[in-house]
């Protein structure tokens, strides 16, 4: 009798407690959706006084058809793509997500006479593009374009040729040496450490981290705990994303999943001569994990996914947008959810964010280094800094929103094309990734191995348990040489 009377208080206090989370969040995100049109007007002055010019924002749900860089949006069956000009003189669709531009908020419907309004607009220059718009039942707008060969004429005109990227720091962002190296340097490629067999080595693996994360990620984790036996037979990559830590941020790149793999089969696979490679990723570094995987089939002697961002797409729901709600709830509980839906969902807001944190983390630093007196790394705290909002905004959408239609796919083909060993490892207490995910994985590879680890979270799946990690990573490696 006691029993039930405490369970049914316990399921009272839970149903009350998502009752009260969502009154809360519904008022905090109204407040959120009005500062975030505000800061929208308010960044264009300063950009407008500091850099003397406009510089165009996401805010309305229908871009217009040529960007001040010259490249043109396409819109079509709920896919997004960029026209550019290559330096072939070639035409190349840069696929971006539409979660960059179609996020509905208060101020979205608040404002539907003005997007009706951009909505009749069309663009028509000596007939090269043709556009009918229709509303699809979820909100976003659905284009059929014609493009000919007259485009790449246009495009260069606008684009002036072929430029190279823009290492011009914006006024809102870190201009350090640490930051902004890369700008002075000869060498575009990704910052990569290098650790392990300098010579005589038998086998390469390649680290890739999560969101707004860093190499060091590993090399401050797992790369001192390798036993000496591994040390001496694998040779070890970990990468600084574009747009992340010591690697390049230019400012005018939409960091797509295409430019994430070039950048790091460029910086590793070909400087490197990395014919065959261990991979192991952590969140969003799953998903290009994953791309590079289904690119080099032949090449991946194992595969090692750390809470891997995989949510299935309910029949007619559109894949970005679910993807986008289920990463960034719009909830205030629990504080990861909250900071995701920050990042996610507010453009201006997350500028702002990192305008405070990622611009000052030279005093972040220094303060978390007084306060703890030197007691712990602040490595953590430096990969969370070193990066650039363009870059985090972009990197969210165009990766973890933008491929959430293909990851299926790349499921798919790691099950039927890869014989390589699959693992996943996934922490119990994950409140970003849910252990569903991993599971999910699972469902489309049947072989791959689900290890959850209890008491475990997004980040102490790795953080404080690296020896052991370390050890069931060298055993995974070891196991794959075996079998073949």
């Amino acid at each position: 009798m006691m029993a039930a009377i405490k369970e049914n208080a316990r399921s009272s206090l839970i149903v009350a407690g998502r009752v009260m989370n969502e009154a809360i969040s519904f008022l905090v995100f109204i407040i959120l959706d009005i500062l975030d049109f505000i800061l929208c007007y308010t960044y264009k002055v300063i950009d407008f006084i500091i850099e003397a010019e406009w510089k165009p924002c996401y805010c309305s749900s229908i871009k217009e058809a040529i960007t001040s860089s010259g490249s043109i949006l396409v819109s079509e069956r709920g896919e997004s793509k960029i026209v550019c000009l290559t330096s072939s003189s070639k035409l190349h669709l840069e696929e971006i997500s539409d979660t960059l531009y179609t996020r509905p908020s208060l101020m979205a419907e608040v404002s539907k006479l003005t997007v009706n309004e951009l909505k009749r607009r069309k663009f028509d220059n000596a007939g090269v593009i043709q556009q009918s718009c229709e509303r699809l039942k979820n909100g976003s707008v659905r284009s059929t374009f014609t493009v000919n060969s007259t485009i790449v004429e246009m495009l260069q005109g606008k684009m002036g040729g072929q430029k190279s990227h823009d290492v011009t720091p914006r006024w809102s962002d870190c201009d350090c040496n640490t930051c902004n190296s890369w700008s002075s340097s000869c060498k575009d490629s990704l910052f990569v450490r290098v650790d392990g067999a300098k010579a005589n080595f038998e086998e390469d693996v390649i680290f890739i981290h999560g969101f707004i994360s860093s190499s060091a990620f590993w090399t401050e984790t797992l790369f001192p705990n390798f036993s000496k036996a591994a040390k001496s037979k694998y040779r070890l990559f970990a990468v600084d994303l574009l747009g992340f830590g010591r690697s390049p941020k230019p400012s005018d790149s939409l960091y797509t999943i295409r430019e994430h793999l070039e950048m790091i089969e460029k910086s590793v696979l070909e400087a490197h001569k990395v014919k065959s490679f261990h991979i192991v990723a952590h969140s969003l570094g799953c998903i290009l994990a994953l791309a590079l995987a289904v690119k080099y089939p032949g090449s991946v002697k194992s595969l090692t996914l750390i809470a891997p961002p995989y949510f299935p797409t309910p029949k007619g729901e559109q894949a970005t947008q679910h993807m986008m709600r289920r990463i960034a709830p719009r909830r205030v509980w629990p504080p990861i959810a909250f900071g995701a839906s920050i990042a996610c969902w507010y453009e201006h807001i997350s500028r702002s964010v990192c305008l405070v944190i990622c611009k000052n983390h030279r005093l972040w630093d220094f303060l978390t280094k007084l306060v703890t007196r030197n007691r712990i790394k602040t490595y953590l705290i430096e990969g969370f800094c070193c990066h650039t909002h363009n870059a985090a905004w972009h990197t969210l959408h165009n990766i973890i929103c933008g491929t959430a239609g293909k990851i299926e796919g790349y499921l798919d083909m790691v099950r039927n094309k890869l014989k390589c060993e699959v693992t996943v490892f996934h922490g119990e207490d994950d409140e970003l990734i849910p252990v569903e995910c991993s599971y999910n994985v699972q469902s489309r590879i049947p072989r791959a191995h689900v290890k959850v680890v209890q008491k475990e979270d997004h980040i102490t799946i790795v953080v404080g348990r690296q020896k052991s990690f370390a050890r069931e990573l060298e055993q995974i490696w070891n196991n794959s040489t075996c079998s073949k």
